[in-house]
C-alpha cells in the first residue's frame, strides 16, 4: 500500500478515533494484561486441531493480482510486476494459484506465465497473506480459519476482499470455521507445535475487536488454531494500516528458533525499534507450548542510504521472507551487504532449501512485502 493512501507505514491520526499513537497495551485490556507471555502454557485441544509451520508442505500458494488504480494509482503496473515476479519464482517449487478480479485474468496470465493458475475470484488488493483463510488441520482434512476480514479495521476498501475467504473455501471445497476475532493472517506466526506469537496492537484493538479483552481474543484464538500457548507481543498501535502485524517482526525458522528484525546501525529510535526491543525482552524469557526457552537470532535491516526503494512508507525488513516447497523467498533491497548477510542467515536456518532473492521495491513502497502478498495452503497430513 502506497503513500496516496493508507499504507502500513502511514500515521493514521486523520482517522476517527485514531488518536495517538501507542506502543504496547490495547485500550481493552487492564493494566495488569501487558503483552508478554502468558503466566502459563494453556492446556487442551479438544478437536486435535493443528496450525502448521510454514516449513511443511504446501498443496499450493495463493496470489492476488492488483486491480484497482483507486488504491494503487500510477504504481499499478509496477506493483503488478513484482506481485509476477514473486508468482513466477515461487511456482517453481509448487503450484501457485493468482486470483484476479474477472475481467482482469487475460493481463494478468501473460504477465505471470503458463505456469501460474490464475482463477477469476473478485478482489481489491494483493494482500493475501491477509484475505486468505488461515489454514489448519484436523481429521486428517484441510479447514480455513475465516478471520472476517474487514480492510485491517475499515481503513481500505475491502467489498470484494472481504469476501475472498469463503470465495477461496468454496472453489476448492474446503470447510469453513467461524470465529468471532477480526484479524488477518499476518497477525499470526506458528512453529508448528502449539506456540502463537502475536502482536496485542493488531487484534487487540476496538478497531477490529471492540470492547473484547485479550483473555477473551485468546480463548477464540487456541479454539479456531488449535494452538495451545499465545505469546503476545505489543507490537506499535496506530501507525500502519495493520497496527504492526507480527511477520513483518518476528519469525520461526525452526520450533524453538526465531529471526527477529533488526533496526540498521545509527537508526534513530522510534516506536518500530521500540517494539522490537519489547519483543526481544519477551521472547528472551518466554517458555513455548512444548516449555522449552525460544532462540532469538537478529536479521539486521539494510542501509537506508543504500537501498534502491523509495518513500517514508518503505519497508526494509527482511523477516517478510516467505517460505515455499524447497525455497526460501527473500527481498532483496539494493545494499549488497545487508542482502547477502540475510540471504545467509536464511541458508544457515533452511540449508536443504533454495534462498531466491526478488526486488520488491513497489510492494515495499506500499508498506509490505514477500510474505504478505503469499498464503500458503498446506498438504494436509496425508500429504
Amino acid at each position: 500500500m502506497s503513500g496516496f493512501m493508507v499504507s502500513r507505514r502511514t500515521v493514521l491520526r486523520s482517522l476517527a478515533g485514531a488518536g495517538a499513537v501507542a506502543l504496547g497495551v490495547a485500550g481493552c485490556s487492564s493494566p495488569d494484561d501487558e503483552a508478554g507471555p502468558d503466566p502459563a502454557p494453556a492446556t487442551g485441544n479438544p478437536t486435535g486441531r493443528r496450525f502448521g509451520a510454514e516449513w511443511e508442505q504446501h498443496a499450493r500458494t495463493f496470489m492476488a493480482w492488483p486491480a484497482s488504480t483507486g488504491i494503487w494509482g500510477g504504481q499499478l503496473g509496477a506493483v503488478r510486476q513484482d506481485i509476477a515476479g514473486i508468482a513466477r519464482a515461487v511456482a517453481r517449487y509448487e503450484p501457485v494459484v493468482l486470483l484476479a478480479r474477472p475481467g482482469q485474468e487475460d493481463e494478468a496470465r501473460r504477465a505471470c506465465g503458463t505456469d501460474v493458475e490464475v482463477v477469476p475470484i473478485p478482489v481489491d488488493d494483493l494482500w493475501t497473506r491477509d484475505t486468505v483463510p488461515v489454514f489448519v488441520e484436523e481429521g486428517g482434512k484441510v479447514l480455513g480459519v475465516d478471520f472476517n476480514f474487514s480492510g485491517w479495521g475499515g481503513k481500505q476498501q475491502h467489498a470484494n476482499d472481504g469476501q475472498v475467504a469463503r470465495a477461496v473455501l468454496g472453489k476448492y471445497g474446503i470447510g469453513r470455521i467461524e470465529t468471532p476475532v477480526v484479524a488477518e493472517g499476518g497477525s499470526f506466526e506458528t512453529d508448528g507445535q502449539g506456540t502463537l506469537l502475536v502482536t496485542e496492537s493488531s487484534v487487540v484493538n476496538d478497531n477490529r475487536n471492540r470492547g473484547r479483552t485479550r483473555q477473551q481474543i485468546e480463548a477464540d484464538l487456541i479454539a479456531a488454531l488449535g494452538v495451545r500457548k499465545v505469546i503476545w507481543l505489543a507490537g506499535v498501535r496506530g501507525e500502519d494500516i495493520t497496527d504492526a502485524h507480527v511477520d513483518t517482526l518476528v519469525r520461526y525458522v525452526a520450533p524453538g528458533v526465531v529471526l527477529l528484525d533488526k533496526p540498521a546501525p545509527d537508526s534513530p529510535p522510534d516506536v518500530w525499534s521500540r517494539s522490537i526491543d519489547q519483543a526481544r525482552g519477551v521472547l528472551k524469557d518466554a517458555t513455548d507450548a512444548r516449555g522449552k526457552g525460544i532462540e532469538v537470532i537478529d536479521l539486521p535491516q539494510p542501509d537506508p542510504d543504500r537501498i534502491t526503494g523509495k518513500g517514508e512508507e518503505f519497508v526494509s525488513s527482511y523477516v517478510n521472507f516467505y517460505v515455499a516447497n524447497k525455497a526460501v523467498l527473500l527481498p532483496a533491497f539494493g545494499d549488497a551487504a545487508a542482502d547477502d548477510r540475510a540471504k545467509q542467515i536464511l541458508r544457515d536456518h533452511f540449508p536443504d532449501r533454495e534462498i531466491v532473492q526478488l526486488k520488491i521495491d513497489t510492494i515495499a513502497s506500499g508498506g509490505g512485502g514477500i510474505h504478505c502478498s503469499t498464503h500458503d495452503q498446506p498438504s494436509g497430513p496425508t500429504g
